[in-house]
């Protein structure tokens, strides 16, 4: 399996203030699938998100990321796993206002050994015309597209997804689903994807529900829908 959780246990506070997040969550995940976390707001699935990403630590279990036990790596590690096989793409975008579309994409591009071509990728992702423009003079779908493309452009095996079309609308949404279906069939990235549209669920291969921290469901898609026939 690319992906292992295994008996996951996250915890904040501490006394009577502790809260746990994550209780006892095991999944796994075929490499180049792409699969839904879905849940209601404070459900646990953007912290096991951030976990799986690197980013937070937990208080017991075992994560494997393509061979790799990543709830035993150090901080310095944990940097290079980051650096080498995930690709990060957020809700709000969290680009740089004062660099321009090719020089946000071109800042993740020096961090791979073997990063995709930039020249590609601006011309796929439908940005080479706006590609010397500002966030500011960007759209919301036109900003996502940037942020897409500077997760991709270090060709990472694993790509990281929280609420990616959370702040575009019914159209932009489409068009980011479609692109990320692209990407997977294209370059075989393994996805995951943390929304709380169940209808994104439609187009993933495999679908996680979370619920008060713990798996409340999960299956297989066997009647995966293409992206541009989701609607919602």
């Amino acid at each position: 399996m690319f992906l292992e959780v295994k008996s996951v246990v996250k915890s904040y506070g501490e006394n009577d203030n502790k809260v746990t997040v994550l209780n006892q969550i095991s999944t796994s995940l075929e490499e180049g699938k792409i699969c839904t976390i879905l849940g209601p707001s404070g459900s646990g699935k953007s912290t096991l998100l951030n976990i799986i990403g690197g980013l937070e630590r937990i208080d017991s279990g075992e994560v494997f990321v393509d061979g790799i036990r990543i709830s035993g790596l150090n901080e310095k590690e944990l940097s290079v796993y980051r650096r080498d096989k995930l690709g990060f793409i957020f809700q709000f975008y969290n680009l740089v206002p004062n660099l321009t579309v090719r020089e946000n994409i071109e800042v993740c591009e020096y961090l791979s050994e073997h990063p995709l071509n930039v020249d590609d990728l601006l011309h796929s992702l439908g940005l080479w015309e706006h590609q010397d423009k500002f966030p500011r003079q960007l759209s919301g779908g036109q900003q996502q597209r940037t942020a897409i493309g500077r997760a991709l452009v270090k060709n990472p095996k694993f790509l990281l997804c929280d609420e990616p079309t959370g702040a575009l609308d019914y159209k932009n949404s489409k068009e980011i689903l479609i692109l990320l279906e692209e990407i997977n069939n294209r370059f075989g990235t393994t996805m995951l994807i943390v929304t709380h549209n169940s209808s994104i669920s439609a187009m993933a291969h495999k679908v996680i529900k979370i619920k008060d921290g713990k798996i409340s469901e999960e299956y297989y898609n066997e009647k995966r829908l293409p992206a541009m026939e989701i609607s919602w």
